[in-house]
């Protein structure tokens, strides 16, 4: 296709393209846009290396011209500018994530690169950001899905996506080196499982918190499970002691960061009385434990047996901080299975999720397009039997309005040369969903959506941190209607067009009838 251009004579023609979804993913009503950092990156760094002018002279047919992999060998997104709403912004269905303009080759060259770029990311970080309105405010999400991405790619790009889509820490502890993202994580159950009675714990000894003289730590913990055993009527000889060995062992090399898994046995009657053994032994020496972990079973119903031992615990032996040992689960988590987990009565604190893996399944790609909208200043139209694939000509301005509510409540698009709509005056609109009827509305404010983030082949805007990125997501969505950020059944958000690209969409088709 770029030799078509080239040889037709046209690869310099100035064009624009636009990338843009033609569905909100998980049946909802809103995506968060994602990716825009890579794609920059990706930009900056566009040219054809000799080693790939020489593959594509090895595959292309013989009768390419030699003048046109000289040409390749100058081809860079130098004459290329990108528009784009803030990375983390809400973005809604057929509004364009991405405006790309330069040379008509250049531009065409670079679709493929920048869906996928922007696909995966946009859709992890939406996926996210559903997990975080499903958990609510305060419970704390984990992203632990590496195991089963999409390679180590898609899993360090899942890792940071879902933590700018809302989750606190990930277990990735790569993508926690390389984007700062908080890192949490427990042993497995392997760890458990590969102990079988406290001889087999090395080193016995720590040193209690502040003291000089080491102690023989899994005697105290024996001691512990015994009173602990005795105050919940649990018999003593049905505990695990290889699972009390593990516990040991890993609070006496962790004595500041004990977790317990306590699902590799039976939870009530091994798993939850060692660690209340052991973590009151680490207590003993001026320790806390940190928490619990849950894999399997009835997560809800656990947490509250759980929460009820501790209460216990805490009231028995006077240890005040003992009730509230945070609970985390983990174990398929699906944004479904999640809303029975944080529902009135749980006493889950964290929640591990496979983000990208457990939902994404259902959908794989937010379906992304990227079309040509404009050829030397020539507005262009795809037109087809499928009204949904349909794309709306001409170089755009997008405006999102907003009502006196304070909510966005419609993104009006308009040709460059338009005036803008103003806040406090009559906006007249056509619905891309049934465009046979003006509409109109008076916005309390009006606000441009897209930035020129890249022009003459550099970044032109500061790029935020993730952490500012993830701010700025948990301000959109906060910004967002309930009605449009409901999990199920929500309204469709409104996406329009004036009256004068109306008239041009109306006359292009007509004209390809």
């Amino acid at each position: 296709m770029a030799y078509g251009y080239w040889r037709a004579g046209r690869h310099r023609q100035p064009a624009a393209f636009e990338l843009f979804f033609r569905r909100c993913p998980f049946q909802g009503a809103f995506a968060l846009g994602a990716g825009l950092s890579e794609c920059l990156a990706f930009l900056r760094a566009f040219r054809f290396s000799q080693a790939d002018i020489e593959y594509l002279r090895s595959v292309l047919p013989i009768t390419t011209e030699k003048a046109f992999f000289e040409y390749l060998s100058t081809v860079d997104a130098s004459e290329v500018s990108i528009s784009s709403a803030p990375e983390g912004s809400v973005v809604f269905s057929r509004v364009p994530l991405l405006q790309v303009k330069g040379p008509l080759l250049v531009v065409q060259l670079l679709e493929t690169t920048l869906i996928c770029l922007v696909n995966y990311a946009s859709l992890v970080a939406t996926n996210a950001a559903r997990f975080r309105l499903s958990a609510g405010p305060d419970k704390k999400l984990m992203e632990m899905g590496l195991r089963r991405a999409q390679g180590l790619d898609g899993g360090l790009s899942a890792s940071k996506y879902s933590y700018m889509g809302g989750f606190d820490f990930t277990s990735n502890v790569l993508a926690g080196k390389l984007y700062g993202i908080p890192v949490r994580g427990t042993v497995a159950h392997s760890f458990v499982s590969s102990f079988t009675s406290l001889a087999e714990v090395t080193p016995r000894s720590l040193l209690p918190l502040g003291g000089t003289e080491p102690v023989d730590f899994p005697p105290l913990a024996e001691t512990w499970l015994s009173r602990v055993c005795q105050l919940l009527q649990v018999p003593l000889d049905g505990v695990n002691h290889g699972e009390l060995a593990a516990f040991v062992s890993y609070a006496i090399t962790f004595p500041h960061n004990f977790q317990g898994l306590v699902d590799t046995y039976c939870v009530m009657r091994s798993g939850i009385p060692n660690f209340c053994a052991v973590a009151l032994a680490l207590n003993e020496l001026g320790y806390r434990a940190i928490g619990v972990r849950l894999d399997s079973g009835d997560l809800a119903k656990q947490s509250v047996e759980i929460r009820r031992v501790f209460r216990i615990c805490s009231k028995h032996f006077q240890v005040p901080w003992f009730e509230r040992i945070p609970i985390a689960v983990s174990n398929d988590v699906s944004e479904w299975s999640l809303k029975e987990l944080v529902q009135e009565g749980s006493e889950i604190d964290m929640i591990g999720v496979g983000t990208h893996l457990v939902t994404c399944p259902l959908q794989t790609s937010l379906g992304c397009v990227y079309k040509l909208v404009e050829v030397n200043g020539s507005p262009r139209l795809k037109v087809t039997e499928d009204k949904e694939k349909a794309t709306v000509p001409g170089s755009k301005m997008v405006y999102r309005l907003w009502d006196d509510a304070g909510f966005p409540c419609l993104d009006l698009m308009a040709l460059q040369d338009e005036s803008p709509p103003r806040a406090g005056q009559e906006v007249a609109f056509w619905p891309l969903e049934r465009a046979v009827k003006a509409g109109t509305l008076i916005p309390a404010a009006v606000q441009i959506l897209h930035r020129v983030y890249f022009k003459d082949g550099q970044v032109c805007q500061p790029l935020p941190s993730l952490v500012e990125i993830k701010d700025h997501v948990e301000t959109s969505l906060n910004k967002l209607s309930p009605a449009h950020k409901r999990l199920q059944d929500p309204e469709t958000y409104q996406v329009a067009v004036t009256e004068k690209l109306h008239l041009l969409l109306t006359d292009l088709q007509r004209d390809c009838q």
